[in-house]
């Protein structure tokens, strides 16, 4: 079984920011697959299932906000016995320029709370991250920044992103090896 969680936040305040990256690469995923979301409180998540190749993955978004994403974590990982290895966590990157799509295998929580938070719940930095893109502003404060929402614009040049995260969302469900996913979708622009 595997585990694919995008970081965000809920409510409408926070609906196409770019701190919610994660939330809106499941969400497409979840379409594109016809998947059906739906909140689980006992999970602290809103999440679907889908069985690739034999084996059922869960999609999980976190309604903890961002800052405590570990406890929603904890409690699927926890529930269905589901390794940190067997972990894929989509999350928007500030250091990187707006739509790059950098794959990880394991990694510090590099300044990012909801990874911080995973980390810290689930006691190990070994599991699989997606990061996106979101740029940085010279003149807008990081919080400020992360919680703007994107243009009409961006949301436009960010179809292709989140298409592209899709297909590596499925590879990793279809138990292809990651190292082969990020040489095939890490991309720099």
């Amino acid at each position: 079984m595997k585990l694919v969680v995008g970081l965000g936040n809920p409510g409408n305040t926070y609906e196409n920011t770019r701190h919610n990256m994660g939330w809106m690469a499941i969400d497409r995923f979840a379409a594109i697959n016809n998947v059906e979301m739906h909140l689980e409180p006992k999970f602290q998540g809103i999440m679907g299932t889908i069985t690739i190749n034999g084996e059922k993955t869960i999609l999980l978004k976190p309604v903890t906000y961002m800052n405590l994403s570990g406890e929603s974590v904890i409690k699927v990982m926890n529930f269905y016995k589901i390794d940190s290895k067997d972990i894929l966590v989509i999350s928007d990157d500030l250091d990187s320029p707006l739509g790059r799509i950098r794959l990880r295998s394991k990694g510090s929580a590099g300044g990012h709370n909801g990874h911080k938070n995973i980390v810290q719940h689930i006691g190990t930095e070994e599991y699989k991250r997606i990061k996106l893109g979101i740029d940085r502003s010279d003149v807008i404060p990081v919080i400020d920044w992360v919680l703007k929402k994107f243009t009409k614009d961006e949301l436009k040049e960010l179809n292709s992103v989140f298409d592209t995260v899709s297909d590596a969302i499925y590879e990793f469900a279809s138990g292809i090896d990651f190292m082969k996913i990020s040489s095939k979708y890490s991309k720099n622009s």
